[in-house]
């Protein structure tokens, strides 16, 4: 399952009202963990303050620049606010994803739905009160377009809902989703992430005349269905959302207490320093998520925090597992052999980064699941070997036998130590050094190129860089503007990348996405390393088709070893926690979401004395 907007078997569990004719319940809820936390007729979630008021502009800023208001095409950037998955400020979705209970969703668009115990389909009830900005009531049709139509183009809708074969009309206000074989518990959940988008418009003209088309990208303003709507927008500058005063869903219970501000900005600038420097001065920048820990010690010393006009406040977040790591694109051939992907691990400093730049507040990631009970860990539990014995042969052999493990640099002997099981390693794939450099026997130098769009990341991406320069690898970063990082992300041009994969309670299809040989050749897809594995794509069949809570868990371990043992990335770190800074110009909830940490549309303006 993907966590939209910010994206665990044991029963399938959701309330349910009387039985229609074919005998099943319909479910106004819906949950991969257990019970849905709130009843039918639930008024709002437990977090938020219902009375809040409503008023004032949300100020914020984002990096690099945008040419496009459609996020479900592969082209073009799109502007903030807007998501490539799930419907970002703009569009409803059929069901909305719980802010605090992992993979739980509420009814949106569909007040309802239904499957049957061998999850081969699913259906969705329309809520009749669901409409689009322009006031035309949401429809089958609707749905059943946005299907067809983002499985078509989007290279993400693609695998994530690759076992969905027909959508089709099953009632004058019900969509029934049909599944190439039964066994998928997770899909009925997750076609509830379907994002619903205006058939009627884009199948339209706009004001010119000229038929519009959703497979390119347009800075023509969509219509939508959310609770905001894009009210101003100067290209690559900056957007304006509008709040919907008589938006739809307005007192649905995921909504209430929610989305008070009258309007959202977001200002674009050149880089994330330029940032800094606006949040510090205030007016547009009034809260930031500080992922930078030496900036976080240091550097709040400015007179506004100062004065108290600005507030440091620490989060704990659940919501989550990630792989954060040095992604090395397989596509090339110098990254093909395993012992040079496993020696570049070797050379990776952890230990000395998190101390001299991060003042030892970061975990070292070790799985692609890390920060929740799906990470692997010690030696595969008999349930894990099961699963792991239809691979046998096609994996490395550790992966039965040895605890993985990253090197660790705590002594001058460490880095001796695995700096030179680095190079024997690069012996064994070829690579010697020859007068300081590793050359192969074609006498081709070793050459990384580490892609970014950020140029802050010098400052930890240099000492990977110079450790590798130790050994003898030419190693470089190159820095290049938004548009052409994700160009080139885009069409895997690429050496190296520093990313973050997200990971739920609940992974199925989306492991399509990110892993599978189908995936890995599909522009735009989250393949970055461009793994083609049978092994793993039997092992993500294994997730996807798991029968329970418990296999789930077996196989999602097993799918990780595999992953880990591959060394397709070298994995860096994560915080179980999150930190925000705010201008001091909100009211908050007494609480936060336990699951999400923070959900700063329960946040409003206060008023003025």
């Amino acid at each position: 399952m993907l966590i939209a907007g910010l994206s665990l078997y044991g029963s399938l569990a959701s309330a349910q009202e009387k039985a229609p004719d074919n005998g099943l319940q319909w479910r106004h809820a819906n949950s991969l963990t257990g019970e849905p936390k709130y009843p039918a007729g639930f008024k709002h979630y437990d977090y938020v303050n219902p009375d809040a008021p409503k008023g004032g502009t949300l100020n914020q800023v984002t990096v690099g620049t945008f040419d496009s208001l459609n996020p479900y095409v592969v082209q073009g950037v799109a502007a903030a606010g807007l998501a490539n998955f799930g419907g970002g400020m703009l569009y409803d979705t059929l069901m909305d994803q719980s802010m605090d209970q992992s993979s739980t969703t509420y009814g949106m668009v569909a007040e309802a739905m239904q499957y049957p115990d061998d999850f081969s389909w699913v259906k969705f009830r329309l809520n009749p009160k669901a409409a689009w900005h322009d006031k035309t009531s949401i429809s089958v049709e609707d749905v059943i377009w946005s299907f067809d139509t983002l499985k078509k183009q989007s290279p993400l809708y693609n695998r994530y809902y690759a076992d969905v074969v027909k959508a089709e009309k099953t009632g004058d206000n019900e969509v029934t989703f049909t599944f190439d074989k039964s066994g998928n518990r997770e899909l009925p959940n997750i076609m509830g992430d379907l994002v619903v988008l205006p058939k009627h418009w884009w199948e339209g003209k706009d004001k010119n005349g000229k038929q519009r088309d959703i497979s390119r990208p347009t800075l023509e303003i969509p219509l939508g269905s959310g609770a905001y709507k894009i009210g101003a927008v100067n290209p690559g500058k900056s957007i304006t959302w509008q709040r919907v005063d008589d938006y739809w869903g307005k007192d649905q219970p995921t909504q209430v207490g929610r989305n008070n501000f009258d309007q959202v900005k977001y200002e674009y600038f050149l880089n994330n320093d330029a940032t800094w420097e606006a949040f510090k001065k205030g007016g547009t920048y009034d809260f930031r998520v500080e992922n930078i820990a030496q900036r976080w010690h240091e550097q709040y010393n400015f007179p506004a925090y100062e004065r108290g006009d600005v507030i440091k406040a620490s989060f704990p977040m659940h919501a989550a597992g990630r792989m954060q790591g040095t992604f090395l694109n397989t596509r090339k051939a110098k990254f093909q052999d395993v012992r040079v992907r496993e020696a570049l691990n070797w050379v990776f400093d952890f230990e000395s980064m998190n101390r001299m730049l991060f003042f030892n507040q970061y975990q070292r990631i070790e799985s692609y699941f890390a920060g929740i009970d799906l990470a692997s860990s010690g030696l595969p539990s008999e349930a894990e070997l099961k699963i792991l014995e239809t691979v046998r042969g096609e994996v490395p052999e550790a992966v039965f036998s040895k605890p993985y493990k990253l090197p660790v640099f705590d002594t001058p002997q460490a880095t001796r130590t695995n700096m030179r099981h680095a190079l024997d390693l690069l012996a064994q794939a070829g690579w010697t050094v020859k007068d300081g450099k590793l050359t192969n026997d074609k006498g081709e130098v070793f050459t990384i190129e580490f892609l970014t769009n950020n140029p802050n990341d010098e400052r930890v991406v240099s000492p990977f860089i110079n450790n590798l320069r130790r050994i003898g690898i030419n190693a470089s970063l190159r820095v290049v503007d938004d548009a052409q990082y994700q160009a080139r992300v885009n069409d895997f041009d690429y050496d190296a990348i520093s990313s973050i994969v997200v990971q739920s309670q609940s992974p199925g299809n989306e492991q399509r996405e990110m892993w599978s040989a189908k995936s890995a050749d599909l522009k735009g897809s989250k393949n970055y390393s461009g793994i083609k594995n049978p092994a793993i794509d039997k092992l993500i069949d294994r997730v996807v088709y798991a029968k329970d809570r418990d296999e789930l868990v077996a196989a999602t371990r097993a799918l990780d070893r595999v992953l880990l043992w591959n060394y397709y990335t070298v994995p860096q770190w994560y915080s179980d926690k999150i930190n925000v800074a705010y201008w001091n110009k909100f009211g908050l909830p007494d609480k936060q979401p336990d699951y999400a940490g923070i959900d700063p549309f329960s946040w409003w303006i206060k008023p003025k004395p």
